[in-house]
């Protein structure tokens, strides 16, 4: 209709995997759909520092309204040297997402080999009744008598992070569990400059968590024991991560919200 619009993402036309191949189809006409726009804002840095690269294939026709704004996220420096050994373990996404997250982080914590892996997870859900802390001794406590208790702890169950305690884990913890999530793989490999271990649930998840492994960003693991193994790998090459993530993180664009309220601002003046 000749309508001025800006189309803000990041997918345009992801590589999908054998096992959901079948989407195609839908993901041509949403593709088509977005090509319409008079801009597209990809909300992540710009190449060869791109998360969702494999998520975009733009074709060449569509490539000069492409504009990366940069990520949608809190900017401010972190220091990025673990200060206890523990991984961070989050729930995110959706009820479905966010419980498929879960069952798959269950079935890695019964395993021997995780006995000893102190984790804490944050499950995303307002839901005090989540809280708890397993102890060493295989008890369960409240978060006050564990504390007040001095409980050697394995796993610490929290249902809602504030966003000081959501920080506060990130910039300790020695490694990230996560489904793949853009925004929080942006916030987590860029800003806290921490590697993630990736549990896929989608085919976009699969995309970029790949995307940072051959960056040495990160590992992906679909199940259980490449999980164990991937946490070894990280321990073990530890050193390598930390540079690859240094590089990574003075190259980040968390700038997202104010470099796409800048563009809007200037095409609504531009069409007044």
């Amino acid at each position: 209709r000749g309508i001025t619009s800006l189309f803000v993402t990041n997918q345009y036309l992801p590589k999908l995997w054998k096992s959901r191949s079948y989407f195609y189809p839908g993901v041509y006409f949403v593709s088509k759909q977005i090509a319409k726009a008079s801009r597209i804002l990809v909300a992540d840095s710009a190449p060869p520092y791109t998360i969702c690269e494999y998520n975009l294939n733009f074709p060449d026709a569509i490539k000069n309204k492409v504009t990366y704004v940069g990520h949608f996220s809190d900017t401010k420096p972190r220091d990025s040297k673990p200060l206890t050994d523990f991984g961070y373990w989050m729930r995110t996404g959706n009820k479905s997402t966010n419980d498929g997250t879960g069952q798959r982080y269950e079935e890695v914590f019964h395993e021997t080999e995780m006995n000893n892996e102190c984790r804490i997870i944050s499950h995303a859900k307002d839901d005090k009744s989540i809280d708890r802390v397993v102890g060493k001794d295989g008890n369960h406590y409240s978060v006050t008598e564990a504390y007040e208790k001095n409980i050697e702890w394995v796993q610490i169950d929290i249902g809602f992070l504030t966003e000081c305690e959501r920080q506060t884990v990130l910039k300790e913890c020695k490694y990230a569990v996560i489904n793949g999530s853009h925004t929080t793989m942006g916030e987590i490999i860029g800003n806290s400059g921490k590697p993630i271990i990736g549990m896929p649930i989608y085919d976009e998840h699969t995309n970029q968590i790949k995307w940072a492994e051959e960056r040495q960003l990160g590992v992906l693991a679909e199940n259980k024991k490449q999980v164990i193994q991937a946490i070894e790998r990280i321990r073990q090459n530890y050193n390598k991560y930390q540079e690859s993530l240094e590089e990574f993180s003075r190259n980040f664009n968390g700038n997202g919200a104010k470099n796409t309220s800048k563009i809007v601002s200037e095409v609504l003046e531009k069409n007044k």
